[in-house]
């Protein structure tokens, strides 16, 4: 019988600079005496940020649920917003913090992603922008959402938190939309501790939303509009720039522990894992098993509760659904009969541990555990 882990083996494990780099950038910042305010380590880490997501207009934020209410200002939605339901809180939270209605569509079985086949029949007179979600770094199906968008007088802000440095057909998502949000946090890919971005398709709206994250001030004696204080400080932008040298060999990592993954858990009845798409650069920020509880015996419930006696802690991402919420659960779009699939998806979805510097020898034993448990 497999005996647990000694230690916990959490779902992830933050990337972490050298202390030695972290404390030569703390003594420049220091010695400038500017820790906030669009200080100089903001300005470089946004150049930098800019060349490796392919956006020439790029702004940061103090974290990525900020970054998301001042996209929609600054692209000026209001009335209802299309948005899936199988997605972290903050993405409908940030629609409401807007006076925005979400309108919630259901999502693919087999990607997780928004349906775009059932977002024209939600579309009113009221609708402004869709809002999809590249759900566990998977991109949308971008094209369709576009041309729905374009036919209908749309805009399109994706929510891209777990798409850093994600590439379709050799294009940067952040091309695609006419804004992109990514999340700096310190559970992704890369992070700048807390943080995050936006890419902009026009410079009218990254000025826009750099004129919002700042207050709305312009200048000492001009103050354009309602703004907030979004903004990232230079401490924080220190730890993505160094982070920023270190992301690739990461990702690689988090790449070598997914095809274990999948090696190890082929061919388990009950057991479903995804597996790369043609013509896209994948970051694995995820790795994401489905459970039919009919044919492998256990719930996902249970196969998260037997996974903790054995110290390794999983993650029901996303469950509840977003429109389970009770904050949501009334509007009607949140009804269960309209999202058959997004609740059959939530109700059988777990992630399983998994960063750059994961053991090989973890990841087989959690994929061991996996088959010992099932009846």
């Amino acid at each position: 019988m497999l005996e647990p882990f000694k230690e916990p083996v959490f779902i992830t494990k933050p990337l972490l600079p050298e202390i030695e780099e972290l404390s030569a950038m703390l003594e420049a910042i220091w010695a400038s005496n500017q820790l906030s305010n669009n200080g100089t380590m903001v300005k470089q880490l946004e150049r930098e940020l800019a060349g490796y997501l392919g956006s020439e207009q790029l702004s940061v934020f103090s974290n990525g649920t900020v970054a998301l209410q001042i996209a929609c200002r600054a692209l000026r939605l209001s009335g209802e917003v299309i948005t899936t339901p199988f997605t972290f809180a903050a993405t409908v939270h940030s629609l409401m913090w807007s006076n925005i209605k979400p309108v919630f569509c259901d999502i693919e079985e087999d990607t997780f992603n928004i349906n775009p086949d059932c977002i024209e029949a939600l579309i009113t007179q009221d609708t402004t922008a869709i809002l999809p979600v590249h759900v566990f770094g998977r991109p949308c199906n971008v094209e369709k959402i576009q041309k729905i968008a374009d036919k209908y007088g749309l805009k399109v802000l994706y929510d891209a938190a777990h798409t850093f440095g994600v590439k379709i057909d050799g294009k940067p998502v952040s091309a695609f939309g006419d804004v992109s949000m990514f999340s700096f946090h310190a559970t992704k890919v890369y992070h700048t501790i807390e943080g995050g971005a936006l890419t902009f398709n026009t410079p009218y709206l990254k000025e826009r939303a750099d004129l919002l994250r700042n207050f709305g001030i312009l200048d000492t004696g001009t103050v354009m509009e309602p703004g907030t204080n979004g903004k990232l400080n230079e401490v924080q932008a220190a730890v993505g720039i160094l982070l920023l040298k270190k992301v690739e060999a990461e990702i690689e990592g988090r790449k070598k522990a997914t095809e274990l993954y999948r090696k190890y858990l082929d061919n388990i009845p009950g057991i479903t894992v995804s597996s790369d798409v043609e013509g896209v650069t994948h970051n694995y920020p995820y790795f994401v098993i489905k459970i039919d509880r009919d044919e492998y015996g256990l719930s996902c419930d249970e196969v998260f509760s037997k996974l903790k006696e054995y110290n390794v802690i999983s993650r029901r991402y996303f469950y509840p659904l977003c429109s389970n919420f009770q904050c949501y659960r009334d509007i009607p779009s949140a009804a269960a009969s309209r999202l058959p699939i997004a609740n059959k998806v939530a109700d059988s979805v777990l992630s399983l541990p998994l960063h750059g510097r994961l053991p090989a020898d973890h990841v087989e034993k959690i994929c061991d555990i996996i088959k010992g448990i099932r009846p």
